[in-house]
């Protein structure tokens, strides 16, 4: 028989076990509840894409499409009469992470790796002087077929606006290229807002639609206007064609008009027509604002122009860790197409002198080398890489945030666009020029266009690669000589450390160039606009105009 005391404690014994026993379930549960799982690896892992796919477009986001559709994709700078203490803050800090950069050495790496550069209180000026007029009576019809892609094209458009407004002519909404490698069936109104063009630019150009019934089956002129023409040409030679004929038909747009030594109020219109009149279409600008918020949910991001696609490797001829195979298809693509005229390329030759565009291993080693961790967001600028995941396979390694627009929307959202090589391309340029840091693995039309509409908005860190430089250490890298650490990437960051897109005038042609090789050499107009659309903050200067973008 046990006594009663006895039989107590074995009662409180076995309840302080019970109780000692949920203690510890309840912080085990706790502890499993509290503890979040942020590790991205700089070591090989897994494609990680479908976990980083944002959710498909939900009714609020739907609804704010809809809403966005009228709105400005774009920031509007601080006019030039407001101090600093004025500005919004968004233009005025730096931007914030939403989470920590595994790899930076602390927040000075954290500010080093996203600060932008100093404007140097350039704003723009693009608002015409004082002696500016509307546009005299048209004297005639102009008529642009334009060539090439979004970017080539959107320049030829302004270009032909300064060209109406020199000969006095009345411009026809220009036809977009139908016929370029991407075969994109797109109209004027499909790819930017048409009405609103014409509008923007009726104080400067009258803009129609389409060519008057009466005028049709008039006899047309069809010209290739000379490369990189003055005021005189077209003020003279071209414009003496109007005592002839009522409708100029100019059967291509590019590099028509010259880069520099034109009048002020000419050089501003070109930047009013590019960075006011010539926005994307409602659809476009909505959905590019869309993917814009969906890359900022993961923090401060870069923008790649990864520019490794077919069309681009077989122009250029750039085969550098392709195989034999993919070699031969891109020489077979490039002696195929009539309108590319050098068919013979030397690879090695044209890899060396830093005319081929990064790889994406390549990209990989230079992202790395800047001191960007392997956690930073990424937005793939690109149409489809070639050669797909087995090319991309290293750089994902590095960085598995690789977003795209097809993985931060859905089919059904991308559906409108798909087949059109230029509605595509419009969606990553807003991607890119919103970025908090846009990085080109080439200087093709999409980089340039797109680096001188962030220097216009009041120059944003845009990181330009020596690729000629980088080539050298690439090679070392490949054969053993060098190992990626310190000094690689001490190294890449003192080669990149002034082409970081700060403020500098547009550069002329190379010295010793001469004829057309001189004009060709120069820096085109629209990849900086610097001195010719920005102008030095002065308190109280009403020309100097933010130019909102629209």
């Amino acid at each position: 028989m046990q006594w009663p005391w006895r039989r107590r404690k074995v009662v409180v014994v076995v309840v302080l076990r019970k109780l000692l026993t949920c203690a510890i379930c309840v912080i085990a549960l706790m502890g499993l509840l509290s503890v979040r799982v942020h590790v991205f690896p700089s070591s090989k892992v897994s494609d990680l894409t479908d976990p980083y796919k944002l959710p498909t477009v939900t009714q609020h986001e739907l609804n704010y499409q809809k809403l966005s559709a009228e709105k400005k994709w774009t920031q509007e700078l601080t006019p030039p009469h407001l101090s600093k203490e004025q500005a919004p803050p968004h233009l005025s800090k730096a931007p914030l992470s939403s989470h920590k950069l595994n790899g930076a050495n602390g927040s000075l790496d954290f500010e080093k790796l996203w600060k932008q550069p100093s404007n140097r209180d350039f704003v723009p000026c693009v608002q015409p002087g004082s002696n500016y007029t509307a546009p005299d009576e048209s004297r005639g019809y102009l008529l642009v077929h334009t060539n090439g892609g979004l970017n080539q094209m959107r320049a030829g458009i302004c270009d032909m606006v300064a060209v109406a407004r020199i000969m006095n002519a009345t411009l026809v909404v220009p036809e977009l290229d139908k016929r370029s490698f991407w075969q994109d069936t797109s109209n004027f109104s499909d790819v930017f807002d048409e009405d609103h063009f014409i509008n923007a630019l009726a104080n400067d150009v009258n803009v129609i639609k389409k060519l008057p019934k009466d005028l049709s089956s008039a006899t047309k002129v069809v010209m290739h206007f000379r490369s990189w023409s003055g005021l005189e040409y077209y003020r003279d030679e071209i414009a003496s064609l109007w005592e002839e004929f009522q409708v100029i038909r100019a059967a291509k747009s590019d590099s028509r008009l010259a880069n520099n030594h034109l009048p002020p109020d000419i050089q501003k219109l070109r930047c009013r027509a590019c960075y006011e009149a010539l926005r994307f279409s409602p659809k476009i600008e909505a959905m590019g604002k869309l993917l814009v918020d969906r890359m900022r949910a993961y923090g401060p991001f870069i923008a790649l122009h990864l520019r490794y696609e077919k069309d681009m490797l077989a122009f250029s001829g750039c085969t550098h860790g392709l195989s034999d195979v993919e070699a031969e298809e891109l020489r077979t693509i490039r002696e195929n197409t009539a309108y590319w005229k050098i068919k013979d390329i030397n690879a090695t030759e044209q890899r060396s002198r830093g005319y081929c565009p990064l790889t994406p291993t390549e990209v990989g080693i230079f992202l790395t080398g800047l001191g960007y961790p392997s956690n930073t967001p990424i937005y793939i600028a690109a149409g489809e890489i070639y050669g797909g995941d087995t090319h991309m396979a290293d750089l994902r390694s590095r960085y598995p945030i690789l977003m795209s627009k097809e993985k931060l929307a859905s089919v059904e959202e991308l559906e409108p666009f798909t087949n059109h090589a230029s509605q595509m391309a419009a969606l990553d340029y807003i991607v890119s020029v919103e970025s908090d840091v846009f990085i080109p693995s080439y200087s093709g039309n999409m980089a340039r266009a797109v680096e001188g509409h962030r220097r216009f908005l009041g120059h944003r860190k845009t990181i330009s690669p020596d690729r000629k430089a980088l080539v050298r250490l690439f090679d070392k890298i490949e054969k053993g000589l060098l190992m990626e650490g310190r000094k690689v990437s001490n190294r890449i960051s003192e080669i990149h450390k002034k082409l970081q897109g700060s403020p500098r005038s547009r550069r002329g042609p190379v010295s010793g160039t001469k004829g057309m090789d001189r004009f060709r050499s120069e820096e085109a107009f629209y990849v900086n606009p610097l001195p010719d659309c920005l102008c030095k903050r002065v308190s109280g200067n009403v020309n100097a105009s933010t130019a909102s973008m629209r």
